[in-house]
């Protein structure tokens, strides 16, 4: 019974990884893309290192699981969170279905990198409200 579980556990986390894989192909812009993996291949690597724990079943290998499982969790929304921003500064195209860009004109220029600005103190081409779409 436990092997069924533990396989169960391990073909659903493998399933998740599978999905983040078809975002990353299916997704049409790094926005989309970044969030779909963030979220599926979170709770994948999950299940599988809960799969792990489970089989293994030792204090040690079970105690190192589930902290990688909660560092999982705690900074995979952070780092796609920064991606994301960094890459909205770098003038990546928003998809041409975006219906509404809401950070448009928050930045000024130089926002991306510190203190520098571009001569003439205008926006970098593609950032802030004059962004296009691909």
């Amino acid at each position: 019974m436990k092997d069924i579980i533990i396989a169960f556990i391990m073909v659903a986390g493998s399933g998740f990884i599978f999905l983040a894989a078809l975002g990353m192909v299916r997704m049409p812009d790094v926005f989309s893309r970044m969030s779909c993996v963030a979220k599926a291949a979170t709770m994948g690597l999950g299940l599988l290192l809960l799969g792990l724990a489970i089989y293994f079943g030792e204090l040690g290998v079970t105690s190192r699981a589930l902290a990688t499982i909660g560092f999982v969790i705690l900074t995979s929304p952070i780092a796609s969170h920064r991606i994301g921003r960094v890459a909205y500064l770098d003038g990546a195209p928003l998809w041409e279905g975006t219906i509404k860009d809401e950070l448009a004109g928050r930045y000024g220029a130089g926002a991306a990198l510190e203190g520098e600005e571009s001569p003439s103190g205008e926006n970098r081409e593609g950032e802030g409200a004059s962004r296009k779409s691909p």
